[in-house]
């Protein structure tokens, strides 16, 4: 066998033709038995190309182990010259396939090389052509220029003529309109002047770019010269006829005409004659209305809107034909009127501001708001500067001109509010002075309100309504807040809302709480609360609100009878509902300010602190009721623990103590759910704060019902179920049992209860289990009771009637027991990381994996 590999091998590698062909093409590297290997990567490729089954194909072939496997034994070589001829065979043919493709490839590049000698040829051939055509192509362009030669000199003749022609006919309708204009301003003949004049510069700029030719400047000079004689000559005619000279008077149909020539003429012609024109109208207003008169102060102000509304209705009657409407004089008159009234009206405020009391700023500013809205209705504000905030300095007739589309957009639809009232803002805080001595008043009259205030009504339907006092306080407030709008939305809003949230919290404290009903008697009916003014900050409210739970607290401490009476509920639900009507519509308050406000102040604007209060308010209002309750349950949970259960010997119907406590939640918690009808969310947060306070102290009197016999156990746990089937459905409880509820408990108020009287029932149940043996009583201890510790086993022991000495066994065998608990739940936490650890490293080779294949993948 060993001698038969060296001779497979020999033929394998150096028979045949082909052979030395192959061994010596640069096919990859090669080993020192002369096989061939390709890197890995060309491996892949020719495998994905030319997929083979065949051992000899592989790579990694081990030629000792394929003899074998072709010849596994000794009587299998009596085949051997035939498998030799037949590999001989197929070594033949792939030689000789090889030469076929060799020869094909030479074929091949000669072929390669006749088609690109071929190509080259083309392409010299084409070039020759490229030349001749451009050769061409230059002759013609030549012979058309020489042809287009004449024609083009024939077009520039005739531009430069037709030139010269047109400014020849514009200089002679240059030169005859200049002598036709100057003949027409002489004889004021303006409506001919106005067209004349308007043709005649636009002909002039046709000349712009011949001012270099004397004559051309002499006439351009000729005909500013006659704007300036027709624009001193309309301004002289206007006088004349509208000073009242009577010897030189011009018709209005003339003055018209002549406005249509300062239309053409430049604007600060325009705004001259507008400027005089203005003031002559309002010449009589400002010697009529000047500092010194008596009528001008502010109770009279209403004479200088009168005056000026007849003297409009005058001018428009007498000269309003005389303008063109797109000048629109009557609007610049009374943009001009406002100006001066304004600034007189400072001048005045300024030096006799001691003078003025709300009454009298009031009037004044709804005076003057009317007026700006009656001329916002009247015109449409586009003769206003809208460029900035209106200045009673700026002259509002710089421009001259209508404003443009781009910023018409701009004028809102009271263009002319504040034009006037603008002067009074700087003294609104004497309005809102006047506001808090007007609130201050108003809660003083509330106070003494509270004192004669008869139980407010209930209604089932509606329950406890609010406060008369509270509409009221909004009532004013939203008057206030409409009425500073009219006058600002600026700073004063700022500080009204400032009032606004300082009267809150003085309502709150000299309404609510200080009339909340006083507990105990002699010191508890002498609680004093610090005046708003002396508290630091909203804290300090909720604080003395606390203060009266506190000071509860401290008269039960002292076992004196603390009761609230009926009507004392009815009050305190009432101040409840109020609280909550606060802060809804203090809410709302809020929001309209930020709507009323500019945008500058709207951050500054924050009620959360009063919110706060209205929220605090309603928690210890919820307390008190809460602690009232509870209060009247003291006595039969005292009762309960009186109970020598030691001694009961059988199992009867509900205790008294439990009869008692039905009794005492049948007389409050309608009242307070008929109460709080409108407020029902916090109705059931009264439920569930009692209950949960209920059911601690319930169990904290259970552990103090000991010894307990098993059948003192079994009549505790029947009394346990029975406030508990009640408790469950407290917010529909009646007072008579034979009504039946209106509607479910809440879902919430219904798993509260289930936990706490589960958790009583389930200790009843560990009292009433044997002690005997003491490791079945700690595990149904720990089974049943939730959260178990050792503080509370004592206490069951107790109850179980097990001394003291007798316990420590109980407490070994409770303390082992967690022992376990503990060690078995670190367990189960150690075995949680290890899984963990482990998913983790399956996870991050897993990762890695993936990695690998999508890198192979990448390079293949």
């Amino acid at each position: 066998m060993e001698d038969v590999i060296p001779q497979l091998c020999g033929v394998s590698l150096n028979d045949g033709e082909s052979g030395a062909e192959i061994g010596s093409a640069p096919a990859g590297p090669i080993t020192k038995d002369g096989i061939i290997v390709f890197p890995a990567e060309v491996q892949v490729a020719i495998d994905q190309v030319l997929p083979s089954d065949d051992p000899l194909d592989k790579p990694d072939l081990n030629v000792v182990d394929y003899i074998n496997s072709l010849f596994p034994t000794e009587q299998s070589l009596a085949g051997l010259d035939d498998t030799i001829s037949e590999y001989e065979m197929k070594i033949e043919n792939i030689d000789a396939e090889t030469r076929d493709m060799v020869r094909s490839q030479v074929s091949v590049g000669g072929d390669a090389a006749a088609a690109l000698e071929e190509a080259q040829q083309a392409i010299l051939q084409l070039f020759s052509q490229i030349r001749d055509i451009k050769s061409k192509a230059g002759e013609s362009e030549v012979m058309v220029k020489e042809i287009t030669r004449d024609i083009k000199q024939l077009d520039t003749a005739k531009r430069n003529l037709t030139t010269a022609i047109t400014t020849l006919n514009h200089l002679h309708m240059l030169v005859g309109g200049t002598a036709t204009l100057a003949n027409l301003t002489a004889k004021r003949q303006y409506g001919e002047a106005a067209l004349l004049l308007q043709g005649l510069l636009e002909v002039l700029n046709h000349f712009s770019s011949y001012q270099n030719i004397p004559q051309i400047k002499e006439m351009s000079e000729q005909v500013e010269s006659l704007k300036k004689d027709l624009g001193e000559q309309i301004r002289l005619d206007f006088e004349a006829a509208l000073s009242g000279d009577k010897r030189n008077t011009g018709s209005t149909k003339q003055l018209a005409e002549a406005c249509l020539v300062v239309s053409v003429l430049e604007p600060r012609v325009k705004r001259s004659l507008i400027t005089w024109f203005i003031q002559l109208q309002l010449k009589e207003y400002t010697i009529m209305f000047q500092d010194n008169e008596e009528q001008a102060w502010l109770d009279k102000i209403e004479r200088r809107f009168t005056w000026f509304k007849k003297n409009l209705i005058e001018f428009e009657e007498r000269h309003g034909p005389i303008f063109p409407p797109d000048w629109e004089m009557s609007e610049r008159i009374a943009a001009e009127f406002c100006r001066i009234t304004r600034a007189d009206l400072s001048r005045l405020l300024q030096r006799r501001h001691r003078e003025v009391d709300t009454k009298l700023l009031l009037h004044s500013i709804q005076k003057t708001s009317s007026f700006e809205s009656l001329l916002s209705r009247r015109f449409t504000g586009r003769t206003l500067n809208l460029s900035s905030n209106y200045d009673p300095s700026n002259n509002p007739f710089e421009d001259g001109e209508s404003v443009t589309s781009s910023n018409y957009h701009n004028i809102t639809s009271e263009p002319f509010r504040g034009l006037i009232g603008g002067c009074f803002e700087p003294y609104l805080t004497i309005y809102i002075d006047a506001q808090d001595t007007n609130l201050n008043e108003l809660i003083d009259r509330f106070v003494e309100d509270m004192k004669k205030q008869a139980i407010p009504e209930t209604k089932p339907e509606t329950g406890t309504s609010v406060l008369s006092s509270c509409g009221d306080l909004f009532v004013f407030y939203k008057k206030c807040l409409v009425q500073c709008t009219e006058l600002s939305t600026g700073k004063p809003l700022l500080s009204l809302s400032n009032l606004f949230k300082k009267y809150l919290r003085e309502y709150m404290h000299r309404v609510i709480i200080a009339n909340l009903p006083k507990i105990g008697t002699g010191a508890a009916n002498s609680i004093q609360f610090p005046n708003v003014s002396q508290l630091k900050d909203l804290k300090d409210i909720s604080q003395a609100t606390s203060g009266l739970l506190q000071n509860f607290s401290s008269f039960m401490k002292e076992g004196e009878t603390v009761r609230f009476s009926a009507n004392d509920q009815v009050m305190i639900c009432s101040f409840l509902v109020t609280a909550e009507y606060c802060l809804d519509t203090a809410q709302q308050l809020e929001e309209k300010l930020k709507q009323k406000v500019e945008a500058e102040f709207k951050d500054d604007i924050n009620f959360s602190g009063e919110l706060d209060m209205f929220h605090s308010v309603i928690a210890n209002c919820l307390a008190l009721l809460v602690q009232e309750l509870e209060n009247g349950c003291e006595g039969a949970l005292l009762s309960m623990a009186k109970i020598n259960w030691a001694q009961i010997q059988q199992v009867g119907d509900e205790s008294v103590y439990v009869s008692q406590l039905i009794s005492i939640w049948r007389g409050m918690v309608p009242r307070v759910r008929d109460c709080l009808a409108s407020s029902r969310k916090y109705f059931t947060q009264f439920c569930v704060k009692f209950v949960s306070n209920f059911m601690t102290k319930f169990i904290s009197s259970l552990y103090k019902c000991k010894p307990l016999s098993t059948v003192g156990a079994e009549q505790l746990l029947l009394d346990t179920h029975s406030l508990k089937t009640v408790l469950m459905d407290l917010p529909n409880v009646c007072e008579s049992a034979a009504l039946k509820p209106s509607r479910k408990a809440p879902v919430a108020f219904t798993k509260v209860v289930v936990k706490g009287m589960t958790r009583a029932e389930m200790i009843l149940k560990v009292v009433m289990s044997h002690a005997d043996p003491p490791n079945l009583f700690i595990d149904q201890y720990i089974r049943l009771v939730q959260d178990p510790d050792s503080a509370e086993l004592v206490k069951l022991l107790d109850m179980k009637g097990i001394k003291r000495n007798e316990q420590p066994p109980f407490l070994q065998l409770y303390k082992e027991s967690e022992q376990q608990q503990n060690k078995r739940a670190s367990d189960s936490v150690e075995d949680i990381n290890k899984g963990l650890s482990s998913d983790t490293e399956y996870i991050s080779e897993e990762t890695r994996i993936k990695k690998l294949e999508k890198l192979i993948k990448k390079r293949l």
